[in-house]
């Protein structure tokens, strides 16, 4: 089957426009599996959409095909995704796909699982189905990032973001809020995109963070907290200490405060004891691998200073944000200043604006 570029109507564009907005929606969201969006159509008329539900299950496939009221036979399905063609906790797309008798299928992205990957095109052909891939693709890339990682690398997709003033700032003792309310929302858009959030102990005693998702309605969707206390600093009037048999709390130390260990426990937090380097900080990269396997696969970073240099030194962050406010801060009191920005730029060469100002903020992207 041919996949050139003139093989592809505007409509075929839009359809699938439309799918890898409704797969982008549902990022970070669904667990181990990628976020998966299907437009179904019939007479180039959508009469179906799906996602790939909340942690995984069921696919988006799956879900359009559920999701609609009409006879499928004849339709044509657009899908970010290759289809899945093996059975696991569900039975694979491509029967579904068989069974309703959608004549057509175009998929932006060959799927990278070898379990997967060109073997439903096949299927499919096979069964007289007409197969088109590539639409989109580089978008449907981009979309993919994250899930690239997480397979290839056994990785998380880590993003980190910082606040500083216009005097490069990101803490004054006199003046605790940087950025305004705009910005303050997006932080939380960011906690709810992914599903753990990791801050050091000074950061949590300087700021007492909740590290929750505050907008409305997505308070169920706020991150698994980690926390980097080597020595087990943690304050027990902290919001994090006080919430911790309610919220999923882990803190890797390295401590023989077998007392405090005994406190922790006891409040549910899991503690993961964790080596240090020659320069007595935590090794990042084993404990990234570590939190991997626990299941992490899209972490943010809300560090201060020094956690969110060493990061940036080791290359270890996949998109990082940086909060410019037009805020003068003072410096006549306790302050830290932000000593990352040559570093950021000479080891993230791609740059971007955000397309619009949060209040008078000022948001720029950094990627490898």
């Amino acid at each position: 089957m041919s996949t050139k570029k003139d093989k592809f109507t505007l409509k075929d564009k839009i359809f699938m426009r439309l799918a890898l907005n409704l797969a982008k929606a549902r990022k970070g969201l669904t667990g181990d599996n990628p976020s998966v969006g299907c437009v179904i159509t019939k007479n180039d008329e959508i009469i179906s959409i799906g996602q790939t539900g909340y942690n995984g299950r069921p696919h988006a496939e799956y879900n359009a095909i559920k999701n609609s009221f009409e006879k499928l036979n004849g339709s044509k399905m657009y899908v970010t995704l290759e289809p899945c063609n093996h059975y696991g906790k569900t039975p694979p797309c491509t029967s579904k796909i068989i069974k309703n008798k959608i004549s057509e299928l175009i998929y932006s992205m060959e799927d990278i699982d070898k379990k997967v990957k060109g073997k439903s095109f096949n299927i499919l052909s096979n069964k007289k189905i007409k197969v088109k891939k590539g639409l989109l693709i580089e978008d449907a890339k981009n979309l993919y990032d994250s899930y690239i990682k997480n397979r290839v690398e056994k990785l998380p997709f880590i993003t980190a973001k910082i606040a500083v003033s216009k005097n490069k700032l990101i803490y004054s003792k006199r003046s605790k809020r940087i950025t305004g309310k705009d910005s303050d929302k997006f932080t939380h858009y960011l906690r709810y995109k992914n599903d753990s959030i990791m801050i050091s102990s000074k950061t949590l005693n300087t700021d007492n963070p909740k590290l929750n998702c505050r907008l409305k309605g997505y308070d169920k969707f706020s991150p698994r907290r980690i926390i980097l206390d080597k020595n087990l600093e943690i304050r027990s009037n902290s919001y994090v200490f006080k919430s911790a048999k309610k919220k999923n709390t882990i803190i890797f130390y390295n401590s023989s405060n077998h007392q405090k260990i005994k406190i922790l426990k006891a409040k549910g937090i899991t503690l993961i004891k964790s080596h240090l380097n020659n320069n007595g900080l935590f090794d990042l990269n084993k404990i990234i691998k570590k939190l991997f396997r626990l299941r992490v696969r899209h972490l943010l970073i809300e560090g201060g200073d020094k956690i969110t240099k060493n990061l940036i030194k080791s290359k270890l962050i996949d998109i990082f944000y940086l909060f410019q406010s037009p805020k003068i801060l003072s410096k006549n009191n306790e302050y830290q200043s932000f000593t990352s920005l040559k570093i950021l730029n000479k080891n993230y060469k791609k740059k971007y604006k955000f397309a619009s100002k949060l209040a008078k903020d000022n948001i720029t992207i950094y990627k490898k």
